[in-house]
């Protein structure tokens, strides 16, 4: 399968070009970069040209942005305001949120890239059809925004009752919103599990988030290398490859200092996936 890694597994580091040349020097050909402004500080186009620079002149690939969650540099601590979600139902709070994301996706002008990974909701957010109209609204608004750069929005499947996989395929079918999935292999195993989430998001996934975790936290583990994981990846690999065509197998990992150096560990990782047997090879 084609490989491509989030930079989640740095995103507490500023995003530079010595990462990215280490990230391709490990023979990875594609990356997500988090919208994290600790990390990729989308207002800063200083930043933004010298990455954009480097990716002109590298054969490095950037195949998605990942939505910015907060608006500060400290994932959310200096306050509720700082939470970016684009269920906020209220209107005159929504713009903002929704100008915030409109900013991480000016980053494609410098940057082309493919896809934008957007959540409905936060962790854990209860069901409210209130929240998915206005979703509706700000996706509606994004969408146009995106396509004028290039981008397509994708929508992820995250631990919440609005963002099952059951879920996602409901609101686009009610909405009629053209829209791809992220199908994130750590988010099923602690919702609906990674097969039945698989088998009802398949058909638009467009990219992935491959990870673990103990079935319970959101923990984004090293696959094979940390212990306490719980999925099953003979199976999961089984399933990513029915339809291999249609996206890249993507690591999003957090940082782990146990792991030792992690694009090593990552190399390991890819290794062991895909050395995973096939229904024939058994």
């Amino acid at each position: 399968m084609f490989h491509a890694l989030s930079t989640h597994f740095i995103v507490n580091h500023r995003l530079n070009t010595v990462w990215l040349d280490r990230i391709w020097k490990a023979g990875i050909p594609a990356v997500e970069i988090f919208c994290a402004r600790q990390h990729l500080d989308y207002h800063n186009k200083a930043q933004i040209e010298e990455l954009g620079h480097w990716f002109k002149d590298s054969p490095l690939y950037l195949h998605s942005l990942h939505a910015p969650m907060y608006s500060d540099d400290c994932w959310g601590r200096t306050g509720p305001n700082a939470v970016i979600t684009i269920t906020e139902p209220v209107k005159a709070k929504r713009i903002p949120m929704v100008d915030e994301i409109k900013r991480a996706l000016e980053v494609a002008e410098d940057i082309p890239c493919k896809y934008l990974i957007q959540h409905i909701g936060v962790g854990n957010e209860e069901y409210d059809e209130r929240k998915l109209d206005a979703a509706f609204t700000a996706l509606d608004e994004l969408r146009v925004f995106a396509k004028q750069r290039g981008v397509q929005i994708l929508l992820e499947n995250i631990p919440n009752k609005l963002s099952s996989a059951e879920r996602l395929v409901q609101f686009l079918e009610m909405t009629h919103l053209d829209l791809g999935f992220c199908f994130d292999t750590g988010h099923a195993n602690i919702m609906e599990g990674v097969e039945q989430a698989f088998q009802i998001m398949r058909n638009r996934i467009r990219s992935t988030h491959v990870h673990d975790n103990d079935s319970v936290n959101d923990i984004h583990y090293f696959p094979y290398l940390k212990q306490g994981g719980t999925i099953d990846w003979r199976k999961t690999m089984n399933l990513l490859r029915s339809h291999q065509d249609q996206y890249p197998l993507m690591l999003e990992l957090k940082e782990d200092p146990t792991m030792g150096p992690p694009l090593d560990a990552i190399q390991e990782i890819f290794r062991r996936l895909e050395s995973e047997p096939t229904p024939e090879e058994r």
